[in-house]
């Protein structure tokens, strides 16, 4: 057992009564009935055969063995989480929270990671946090492939998002975000993980929990879609997932968190006890095998829905066809907006204005950069509706 110091214990006495409520409230304890001045809470472990955990949660500072029933409470949550208890008392003191723990299973001794891994994971993190706000910001039809700019309220909400200390495991990034309290409770079926995201309104549930659920949604429902694909060889899963908030940009966000080794991984959750979440959700777990289903239908949702507005392409003029007022370039090269440097052959409609330049690049190998909209072409894509061309490089 942890040896816990005068600090902690200082800390511990200065705990309010619902901080601790709410710390084990998140963590899968509940009230099993209550006593005197106090209640008792229990956990049953799934994993151990015999009776509950149960911990005597006092209800008032009042009494004098206040400090002592929470030591105790702090104690016997050292033995069942096998954590610090300066860890689990910083815990008890963040504000109400939704919460990641994202599992690596890297080679070598358990707690440690090779740097690269944890970087693409941590990456794909944040990708995954990205592509899950945007989705929640859909009031009508998700989007199978997610425009490259974002709006101001998904960038917010990836700069909220806080990164804990390591968990107990092989190595366990723990990430989590503020869930506002006090706000009115929003309406039961809208707390069901999988409900198609709402508009914004009063008496609706924060933007931090639409995209906590639409996170986990696009998670599971990326995991069955995968399965489906290994399983009957067809990626139809994946857009049919589409309105639970899989896109192919999450798609992606998990393939970075798998690494260029395509490692496994597990995705696990705890939700703010402040909005609680009845339905389970459980961990998903994401092997190799799947990764290799999730790049086949990233791919091939990217080939069927992907639209770009305002997108930028950056490369060579190889083909220019000018005839009867029709006028087309064929560039070489890649999209800005795109993370790694994939290299295409995208065939670009041009303006008017944009001929001499196009000629000139083509007749002296020159690098251009063209902004427009990309929309599907057969196994490609196609740029329309230019609205700059310029000559970057030569």
């Amino acid at each position: 057992m942890s040896v816990i110091t005068d600090a902690e214990f200082e800390e511990a006495s200065a705990l309010a009564p619902d901080a601790v409520q709410r710390y084990l409230r998140g963590r899968g304890w509940s009230p099993a009935r209550g006593l005197v001045g106090g209640e008792l809470w229990e956990l049953a472990s799934l994993d151990e055969p015999g009776p509950p955990y149960e911990v005597l949660v006092p209800l008032g500072r009042r009494f004098r063995d206040y400090s002592a029933r929470v030591l105790d409470i702090l104690e016997t949550l050292t033995v069942v989480e096998e954590r610090r208890p300066g860890d689990i008392l910083r815990e008890m003191q963040l504000p109400s929270a939704d919460w990641q723990f994202l599992r690596l299973l890297p080679p070598g001794p358990s707690g440690t990671a090779p740097l690269v891994d944890v970087v693409s994971a941590l990456t794909g993190l944040k990708d995954l946090h990205t592509a899950a706000a945007a989705s929640a910001l859909s009031s009508e039809t998700q989007q199978a492939v997610q425009p490259a700019s974002k709006p101001q309220a998904v960038k917010d909400h990836v700069a909220a998002v806080r990164l804990d200390q390591t968990r107990v495991g092989s190595y366990v990034v723990t990430a989590h975000t503020p869930i506002p309290v006090g706000l009115p409770a929003p309406r039961s079926e809208q707390l069901h993980i999988f409900d198609t995201p709402v508009a914004p309104r009063p008496t609706a549930e924060p933007y931090s929990r639409r995209v906590s659920r639409l996170l986990y949604a696009g998670v599971a429902c990326a995991r069955q879609a995968a399965d489906e694909a290994l399983a009957v060889g067809s990626l139809a899963g994946f857009e049919r997932f589409v309105g639970a908030g899989l896109s192919a940009n999450l798609c992606e966000a998990l393939i970075k968190i798998a690494g260029e080794e395509r490692r496994g991984f597990g995705l696990g959750y705890a939700w703010s006890p402040e909005l609680p979440v009845e339905q389970p959700s459980p961990p998903v777990d994401v092997d190799s095998r799947h990764v290799e289903a999730l790049e086949a239908g990233a791919k091939d949702l990217r080939e069927r829905f992907a639209r770009e507005d305002g997108a930028e392409l950056q490369g060579m003029v190889t083909r220019l066809r000018h005839e009867d007022g029709w006028r087309e370039a064929t560039i070489y090269g890649s999209f800005v907006h795109e993370d790694s440097a994939r290299m295409r052959k995208v065939r670009v409609s041009l303006r008017a204005e944009d001929l001499d330049q196009a000629t000139l690049a083509f007749r002296h190998g020159a690098e251009v950069r063209v902004a427009g909209d990309v929309v599907p072409s057969g196994t490609g894509v196609r740029m329309s509706r230019v609205t700059g061309f310029v000559i970057v490089h030569g």
